[in-house]
């Protein structure tokens, strides 16, 4: 049974467990020789994990007061500056790059509340595609239908993989356009993108300032909720959950709905009617917007404009040691002009707007975080056409709220033994502390699908 981080902070208090015996237990996972450790992690933290570990256990043995992270063994993605060590954001470009002089704000305060790094986890390069493939460091597979070998979904792929086989209790990721709800999504696991501002920036290697943001990944609602707290520095307390009756949730029929592959057709509905079991009334309505939104970016899109110019450098000097398909995308951004993108802000300033009026009658809006499941490897290497169609497929439903700044549960849905499926719960701009609440209360709603075929965690 993989424990959420609330069961495994009583574990610990209660002496059932040692943060030392959980870390030796995930340092097996990564180094078994049949599992996907190898291709899950960059770098293993193995010594600094250890003597991390050793000291939690010393201060709760001297009984110290330590908060529900302490001690709690976690991922990060390779894009995090760590102190003394280098940020290589899955490209081999960077390997000879200057260590880290200090860790990034997140992760200094993940530290601080007690969490024990893991190591750094695999990811798309420059974390430039939904897909989560690597050249350089090979691709961890899906924990579902492992013999077909499906993607796990980017661009924080190794970071999901980390948590469903056992390597970490959670793992933080970026979100730019669904960066840490794809995986989280085609896992079965929750992902939590907050309002852009909560968490810094700082110390992360950027791909679009304009949208980038950091997440966790869990078991459940309240380990994302746990670890975001900790890195926007508010109080890790615990807080109750909201109520699913009387609230109204928005279905956008614009786009999101398009082309569900069946399964996720069939998740989807089932949710919906489970949270409406549970007292909420549900409607649907046309979302303009994201049409706006789409439209307004086939000329020019952010991630594409302010990769190009972050990797023009790079791509004029070292695109040989690029991964191919990576930097062909990346020079797509070579042709956008200035004064679209200029455009382009404009109208995400009048989009945030007017969307914040178009969904002021809900609580929150709910719709398939990705509208299809976890395709095989295969089927993206056939050609560079099919990568980059079901890459567009895998960010359509996420990458919007990158735009429009919204908050964004992916939480899973679909029935135990079936394709992962997620759920996308978005939020109001800065509304993270009720978005959180009613995660928590829509996975409860969502308990009797819970992928492994136990009850959905509470913790």
């Amino acid at each position: 049974m993989v424990k959420t981080i609330s069961q495994l902070a009583i574990d610990l208090s209660t002496g059932e467990v040692t943060s030392a015996t959980l870390v030796e237990q995930y340092l097996a996972a990564i180094d078994d020789a049949l599992g996907e450790g190898s291709r899950t992690f960059i770098a293993v933290y193995r010594d600094a994990a250890r003597r991390g570990a050793l000291a939690v256990d010393r201060a709760r043995a001297s009984g110290a007061a330590l908060g529900p992270l302490a001690g709690i063994p976690i991922s990060i993605k390779d894009l995090f500056d760590v102190a003394g060590e280098v940020t290589r954001a899955g490209s081999t470009i960077l390997a000879n790059a200057p260590p880290a002089g200090r860790d990034a704000p997140a992760i200094a305060r993940l530290k601080a509340a007690g969490v024990i790094l893991m190591g750094r986890t695999n990811m798309t390069e420059f974390a430039y595609g939904g897909h989560g493939t690597n050249c350089h460091y090979g691709t961890p597979l899906n924990p579902w239908d492992r013999a077909t070998k499906r993607i796990p979904g980017g661009s924080t792929s190794g970071g999901a993989v980390s948590v469903t086989d056992g390597m970490a209790a959670a793992a933080i990721g970026s979100d730019t356009g669904g960066s840490v709800r794809i995986p989280a999504a085609l896992c079965g696991l929750a992902g939590y993108k907050p309002t852009q501002a909560r968490v810094p920036l700082a110390g992360a290697f950027p791909l679009s300032p304009t949208r980038d943001s950091i997440g966790p990944l869990g078991v459940s609602a309240n380990c994302c909720i746990l670890l975001d707290r900790a890195m926007a520095g508010e109080s890790i307390s615990t807080r109750e959950p909201a109520s699913l009756r009387g609230l109204t949730f928005g279905v956008p029929t614009t786009i999101l709905l398009d082309k569900l592959d069946q399964p996720v057709e069939r998740a989807f509905a089932s949710a919906l009617t489970r949270i409406s079991r549970a007292g909420a009334t549900i409607k649907e309505f046309r979302f303009q917007e994201l049409q706006d939104e789409f439209d307004g970016s086939r000329l020019v899109n952010f991630s594409g404009y302010e990769a190009y110019r972050l990797h023009r450098e790079r791509l004029e000097t070292s695109e040989a040691a690029f991964d191919p398909r990576v930097a062909k995308r990346l020079m797509l951004g070579a042709n956008m002009k200035e004064k679209d993108y200029q455009s382009l802000h404009v109208l995400r300033e009048k989009l945030m707007a007017s969307a914040n009026k178009t969904t002021a009658g809900f609580d929150a809006l709910l719709t398939p975080t990705v509208p299809i499941v976890a395709p095989a490897l295969a089927e993206l290497d056939r050609s560079d056409e099919d990568l980059y169609r079901i890459n567009s497929l895998l960010l359509r439903n996420a990458a919007p709220f990158n735009v429009l700044n919204r908050p964004a549960w992916s939480l899973p849905c679909h029935a135990a033994g079936d394709a992962p499926v997620g759920l996308m719960v978005v939020g109001e701009t800065n509304g993270d502390a009720k978005l959180q609440r009613l995660g928590v209360a829509i996975e409860s709603a969502l308990s009797a699908q819970w992928s492994t075929g136990r009850s959905a965690p509470r913790g």
